[in-house]
């Protein structure tokens, strides 16, 4: 009896399991502090991309992110982040990719207003966590 208890419940686990792997993500709200900003500043986890310490990963992926920025048109890219409302944070990675977002005059040390990870979510040409913030930060505005 507690063998076939036990094989109903893994069953049920996994069946539960593969059904929320399949479930698109939505796009976390954004706050206001988000949706009123206009200057951002990108860099890695290490470091900025003129930092020659950082890897060569992280480096495209804040050219990635730059340039996603940009061609948006609705945030302008600066390269000081004292100049920043927000900061977003990349790093990126063979497994996974993260794309975090950041209240510029507390950070470093404050907490995260958004952040998404994906595998090849920022890569040259198409980035798809720019494009999940965009649409969670278009959603806030509206």
């Amino acid at each position: 009896m507690n063998k076939i208890w036990m094989t109903m419940c893994l069953l049920v686990s996994l069946a539960a399991a593969a059904t929320a792997a399949n479930v698109p993500q939505t796009p976390q709200p954004l706050t206001r502090t988000l949706a009123n900003a206009r200057y951002v500043y990108v860099t890695s986890y290490d470091g900025d991309q003129f930092n020659t310490q950082i890897l060569p990963e992280d480096r495209d992926a804040i050219l990635a992110v730059q340039n996603s920025i940009q061609q948006w048109g609705k945030l302008v890219v600066v390269y000081h982040p004292e100049q920043a409302d927000i900061v977003m944070m990349v790093q990126s990675r063979p497994s996974e990719d993260t794309l975090a977002v950041y209240e510029a005059h507390g950070w470093p040390g404050a907490s995260y207003l958004w952040r998404e990870m994906g595998r090849d979510g920022l890569q040259a040409g198409e980035t798809p966590l720019v494009t999940d913030f965009r649409t969670a930060l278009e959603k806030t505005v509206k």
